[in-house]
């Protein structure tokens, strides 16, 4: 390495200097030019800067950066001289990280702090994505910055305090050295969160604490060990990050007053950004909520209405950034429903079941009888088959139970509505309950409630998200198709069909149908309409595949489709593929230059860990493993993945060819990783539709919070792979002409324990 300014040839010719020429500025200003020879190390570099401008710090002291503070390492140091980037002698970061902390415990001089907190949340980003820089966290926490950085945040206010709580967010990004925080920090951003008067740039880093801290489940620690099968207690080594999660946080929020009142109602923030970040809090607290306090949680969001403030941001202009977040709500709905469906009504253990009969009950206006034989004749007048309540709602659980309820409740005329059916023959009355029942049946199985944690909806479903009003009006329908066809007991299941052909029309298309569309389709169709497309509709469907043990059928075969193109998904993500490094589709510039290195590989390492990429001017043979990947990508640091976000630079592919168009237009093919605090981190465009779905699905599908499907393409395998399994399943039965009953009915039980199981030869 030598200074100074490059030699010109005595013959007058020109200069042809052996390297690039680099200008490097000490902390005291002086600037000097300098060749850097590439094949140094970054200490060997430093060493020899040092002893040329007779510096008396050991070179150990000292390190290199940008212009923009990143830290120069041996990965590239390459590309900074070739590119002649102007370098900055600075502080090495394990001294940057010790006088920073000093620092932080001065704070008589407001602007000096603020300063010294907008340098340490630069210096901790910079720590999680470059390893070289883990000097500078690792020393900033032994020195005990991160009790000084929490004093900060108990005291501060304004942009300083959103200065240090960004801070705090960055170093929550490393898997080590915040284990210490206390149920007290926890209640102090809870607080900040709780107060409508919190500016946004706080409320963002607050939210995003809270949700790394939600996320920090004891049951999601790396490497987890089960201590003694008897009691199933989870083994974390000591200094571990992962100890707190849902239970933790939660009970934290409770005592924050109008803490998820506030939360939701910065849904509907004009800045987008904040919406995404209380979005992204709300699907984590939904991912991760303990059995203890789940149905605590999910009755409070019922409460504050959370859904209709997701309805409303599906038609709101900031939609393009929470595409992503918006299914995965639904995603995470879908399994509240899934829930509540598969929990058994239980009077005897739970209350609230006692209560939600007791309110069917009232609203009914109905008086308890005896039957002919002297029986207790109560719920048999709404229309369920027994007194038994636990069997009558065995197969839709809580989630019926909570239908009959809204749907009585919400109706004035409800008593009118079941006092004329009591009035007709018992042969002709309309069993209403038993029929809320099966329309909970047809909407789950309308909207694929199969399992919890699948969904393949691509689109905004707003009305599944008014899941109970929709039940309502079905359970409407089904009670007129009942009096207009003059059916009788034996008829359930024909009317249950009309029901379940009207469901299909009436909510066809909802990503796009307003919703008085679909009231007059279920209040205005007439039966004889109905009745006509149903015949219609039999002609070229199966009657065989509406029967119970089907449907059952399907939803597993549809869970194990799922997994299985998840799977599918992920290997193409660790197979690795070229995409092109796309520009912003809000690009600002008018001639945008096509980049020095247009074209990156990225591929997923074994670990699901990182994406691990290389960028190039060309595309060329990339070999197995990740020694051809030197740069890196923390799966867990991506928030969302956006699509249709950006756009091609010039010149890169043969129909970019034309001139570019201003502003650029996003390809249909882009998509980009999002983090929840510096935007963008990638933006990609892939080479063709298979490759767009396999990498925005498989990417969706990796994340914590995630589980929903962006792409038609992966959809569609997932519903054709359960229907021609379900097909090859039924090949067995048909072929063989086995009638499948509708239903099974469980004997009686056995008079005494006198028995045994005889083993089959």
């Amino acid at each position: 390495m030598s200074s100074g300014t490059p030699p010109t040839p005595s013959n007058g010719g020109p200069a042809v200097p052996l390297v690039p020429t680099n200008t490097v500025t000490t902390a005291s200003g002086l600037t000097v030019r300098t060749r850097i020879d590439p094949v140094l190390t970054v200490d060997d570099v430093v060493r020899q800067l040092c002893v040329n401008l007779k510096l008396k710090d050991q070179p150990s002291n000292f390190a290199l950066r940008d212009e923009t503070d990143e830290l120069v390492t041996n990965d590239n140091l390459r590309r900074k001289i070739r590119a002649k980037v102007n370098l900055k002698l600075v502080n090495a970061p394990s001294r940057e990280a010790m006088e920073t902390a000093e620092k932080l415990r001065l704070r008589d001089d407001t602007n000096a702090l603020k300063m010294t907190l907008f340098t340490l949340q630069k210096y901790i980003r910079a720590s999680r994505l470059l390893e070289p820089e883990e000097q500078f966290a690792q020393s900033f926490i032994n020195c005990s910055g991160l009790s000084d950085l929490i004093d900060v945040i108990f005291g501060a206010h304004g942009n300083t305090l959103a200065y240090a709580l960004t801070a705090m967010q960055n170093l929550m990004e490393l898997d080590y050295g915040w284990s210490s925080l206390d149920d007290a920090f926890i209640f102090q951003v809870v607080q900040i969160l709780s107060s409508p008067q919190s500016l946004i740039n706080v409320c963002r880093p607050a939210t995003a604490i809270l949700k790394k801290l939600v996320e920090a489940d004891p049951m999601t620690a790396p490497g987890l060990q089960i201590a003694g099968s008897s009691r199933g207690t989870s083994v974390l080594p000591p200094g571990s990050v992962y100890r707190y999660g849902f239970s933790v946080v939660f009970e934290q929020m409770r005592k924050g007053r109008g803490f998820l009142e506030t939360v939701i109602s910065r849904l509907g923030s004009a800045d987008t950004a904040m919406a995404q970040y209380s979005m992204m809090l709300i699907n984590s607290l939904l991912s991760h909520a303990s059995d203890t306090r789940w149905e605590e949680f999910i009755a409070e969001l019922e409460r504050l209405n959370v859904r209709k403030a997701v309805v409303r941001l599906m038609s709101s202009h900031t939609i393009e950034d929470l595409t992503s977040c918006i299914l995965d709500f639904q995603a995470n709905f879908i399994r509240v429903i899934h829930r509540k469906k598969t929990t058994p009504v239980d009077l005897e253990a739970e209350p609230s079941h006692v209560v939600a009969l007791k309110g069917i009950w009232t609203s009914s206006q109905l008086s308890e009888q005896t039957d002919e034989n002297g029986q207790l004749l109560k719920w048999r007048l709404l229309g369920l088959g027994s007194e038994n309540i636990e069997e009558e709602f065995s197969d839709v659980g809580m989630l019926g139970l909570e239908c009959l309820r809204k749907f009585i409740e919400g109706d004035p005329d409800f008593p009118k509505i079941i006092q004329e059916q009591l009035s007709r023959p018992l042969a002709r009355r309309c069993p209403v309950a038993r029929a809320s029942n099966e329309v909970v049946e047809i909407l789950s199985e309308h909207w694929a409630i199969f399992a919890p944690g699948y969904s393949t909806s691509t689109t905004f479903q707003p009305f599944f998200l008014d899941f109970y009003r929709v039940h309502s009006l079905a359970t409407h329908f089904f009670v007129r198709m009942w009096s207009e066809s003059g059916a009788s007991t034996d008829d359930f299941a024909r009317v249950a069909a009309l029901v379940r052909s009207q469901t299909k029309v009436s909510l066809r298309m909802e990503n796009v149908r307003p919703w008085h569309e679909v009231e007059h389709d279920f209040n205005a169709c007439e039966y004889r309409t109905v009745r006509e497309r149903q015949m219609k509709e039999l002609e070229v469907e199966d009657d065989l595949l509406s029967k119970i043990p089907i449907r059952n059928l399907r939803a597993k075969l549809y869970k194990e489709s799922y997994e299985f193109v998840r799977q599918q998904r992920i290997q193409c993500l660790m197979q690795g593929a070229w995409f092109i490094n796309a520009l912003p589709a809000n690009s600002t510039s008018a001639n945008p230059r096509r980049p020095t290195r247009p074209w990156r590989f990225l591929r997923l390492d074994p670990g699901m860990k990182y994406l691990h990429y290389v960028d190039s001017s060309i595309k060329f043979a990339i070999r197995s493993g990740l020694e051809d990947l030197p740069e890196r990508i923390e799966v867990a640091s991506i928030s969302e993945i956006a699509t249709g976000s950006c756009a091609a630079p010039p010149h890169v592919l043969r129909e970019s060819d034309l001139p570019p168009t201003f502003p650029p237009v996003a390809s249909p093919l882009s998509f980009s990783l999002l983090s929840a605090h510096e935007g963008s981190i990638a933006d990609q465009i892939a080479p063709d539709q298979s490759r767009w779905a396999d990498w925005t699905d498989g990417l969706n599908m990796l994340r914590r919070d995630g589980g929903h499907v962006s792409s038609k393409e992966t959809a569609g395998f997932v519903q054709a792979l359960t229907e021609i399994g379900l097909k090859i399943k039924l090949l067995d039965l048909s072929g063989e002409m086995v009638e499948i009953p509708s239903g099974l009915v469980a004997g009686p039980p056995p008079s005494n324990t006198d028995f045994f199981f005889s083993d089959l030869v």
